[in-house]
């Protein structure tokens, strides 16, 4: 159980964190007191760097666990320019965008920022506390055997670190495809990411719960409705009552009988709401 960031700006601002944990180290310490896992989420936005990494496996004690997820530019999701390291944004940035996607830039960049992405969550995966790789694709990514065949590229590329996949495009869980989409990702090992997110938009996944790996893996988005926001706080601003939280007990603890490892994360990231909801439900588990 754990939550996606412990670092936004509204979580501090919320007193979560008692007054001495003041500092990244301090902050990164105490969260980990609470919760034995984390969701980085900064690493979508920009390639992590190694001595951060190392930094995060200093603070934290044996057996805490960091998903990672993975770079946009991997996930063809638009990608900044300025986010890449300064050695490959001109090979990058010939079109003269801001913003670029996968299919624009050289097949080197990618592999090269693959290669740097890797590299520097060694720290996390050399002190066993790598979890696995969030591969979170975009609405404009519906099924199909090129898709499947790019999924799969992206977790050997990644191999032996584990990477789990989370879809924005319906057409992955209709009816008539859910059973072909858990097939595929059971056949390879691949844990599907079971989420909770409002229905009825676009992008709406349906709250279907499975295990396709020894790996389970829940992401807990809210129901805002605001979630067509590109305020991230609004988009996110969401608390599961305890009603709802007695609801997803059953269904995790359920889930985690067809597994060997269960994640559930709390991505409703707007002040302390994903913290409290996450000590509720694990509550509500233990009792």
């Amino acid at each position: 159980m754990g939550t996606a960031s412990w670092t936004d700006r509204t979580l501090l601002d919320s007193g979560w964190y008692p007054p001495e944990a003041d500092t990244p180290d301090k902050r990164l310490r105490f969260y980990a007191r609470q919760f034995p896992l984390v969701e980085v989420d900064a690493t979508y936005y920009a390639l992590p760097a190694e001595q951060t990494a190392a930094a995060w496996a200093a603070r934290t004690p044996a057996g805490f666990t960091f998903n990672v997820k993975a770079f946009s530019l991997f996930t063809q999701h638009p990608t900044r320019v300025a986010a890449l390291p300064a050695d490959l944004r001109e090979a990058a940035g010939g079109s003269g965008k801001e913003r670029v996607y996968l299919k624009d830039v050289d097949p080197g960049v990618a592999n090269e920022a693959w290669e740097r992405f890797l590299g520097a969550l060694e720290p996390l995966r050399q002190a066993g506390k790598l979890g696995a790789i969030l591969l979170q694709f975009p609405p404009w990514f519906p099924i199909s055997r090129a898709r499947k065949d790019y999924i799969l590229s992206c977790a050997q590329r990644a191999a032996p670190r584990q990477v789990c996949i989370e879809f924005r495009n319906p057409t992955w869980m209709t009816p008539d495809n859910q059973h072909e989409t858990l097939g595929f990702l059971a056949a390879n090992k691949l844990p599907y990411v079971c989420v909770d997110m409002p229905q009825g938009y676009k992008d709406s996944i349906p709250p279907v719960l499975a295990a396709t790996a020894p790996l389970a893996v829940v992401r807990l988005h809210g129901h805002s409705d605001k979630w067509t926001s590109k305020d991230i706080h609004e988009r996110f601003g969401y608390y599961y009552s305890d009603a709802e939280l007695s609801e997803w007990a059953p269904k995790v603890r359920g889930l985690a009988e067809d597994a060997e490892t269960t994640h559930v994360l709390f991505n409703n990231c707007y002040r302390d709401n994903a913290q409290r909801n996450a000590r509720k439900l694990a509550s509500l588990l233990d009792a």
